[in-house]
């Protein structure tokens, strides 16, 4: 008896290892990596019609969950499609007035006015779309990663404010915004740390915008940092 019960014991341990080797092995091929991820930019206006600028700190915030698809046997080079959250400020010297008519009229501040703040706003539902390597393993979390991509966002908000002489005001919802952005993006680096850089491919206003005749053609250029989370 005594040694059938050791055989026993033996014999499940056995098993045991077996099984949570196969664990392991499932496991393995199953791993995805970043995500979720969450971002802050420096926001810039590209392609700016003559006069325009932009002055203190325009951000962005960015954050969102990506579903990870490998596309070979080791799972380190990936496409990722996602949905995500982007909350945006630019500081710049546009002014935006409603007209009585309900429509909008642009020109630009100078040094005759007398204001201390000037930006506009916009908050977008967005889905990244990235094509994926890194250098990641199973077990291995610290990695080098290169994701470029392309980000088509819609707008759901956006608002203009003014604070100023002769007085300060604020218009929300603009119908003068493109309710479309889209862009190229480009995220690298090590670990923790990735520089991001976001290119937009159209303008930030739709060709309603007027100003001194011309369409304001300007277009949204972010880069700062991104944070990816398994």
């Amino acid at each position: 008896m005594k040694y059938i019960l050791s055989s026993l014991v033996i014999l499940l341990s056995f098993q045991w290892c077996f099984a949570q080797e196969d664990t392991i092995k499932d496991v393995d091929s199953l791993y995805k990596e970043d995500q979720f991820y969450a971002g802050v930019t420096y926001n810039l206006l590209g392609k700016k019609p003559d006069g325009l600028s932009q002055s203190g700190f325009s951000t962005g915030f960015h954050f969102g969950f990506i579903n990870d698809m490998p596309l070979n046997k080791n799972r380190n080079v990936a496409i990722g499609i996602g949905l995500g959250y982007s909350i945006n400020s630019f500081n710049q010297n546009l002014l935006i007035v409603k007209e009585n008519t309900g429509g909008y009229s642009y020109s630009l501040l100078d040094g005759n006015n007398t204001y201390s703040k000037n930006t506009f706003y916009s908050n977008l539902i967005e889905i990244p779309i990235e094509f994926r390597w890194r250098t990641s393993t199973p077990s291995e979390y610290n990695f080098w990663r290169i994701y470029a991509g392309f980000k088509l966002g819609y707008v759901i908000s956006n608002a203009t404010k003014f604070k100023g002489e002769p007085e300060s005001f604020k218009h929300k919802n603009i119908s003068d915004f493109n309710n479309f952005q889209y862009g190229l993006t480009l995220s690298a680096g090590y670990n923790t740390w990735n520089i991001h850089v976001y290119y937009g491919l159209n303008p930030v206003f739709s060709s309603e915008a007027i100003l001194n005749g011309n369409v304001v053609d300007t277009n949204a250029v972010k880069v700062g940092l991104m944070f990816y989370i398994l």
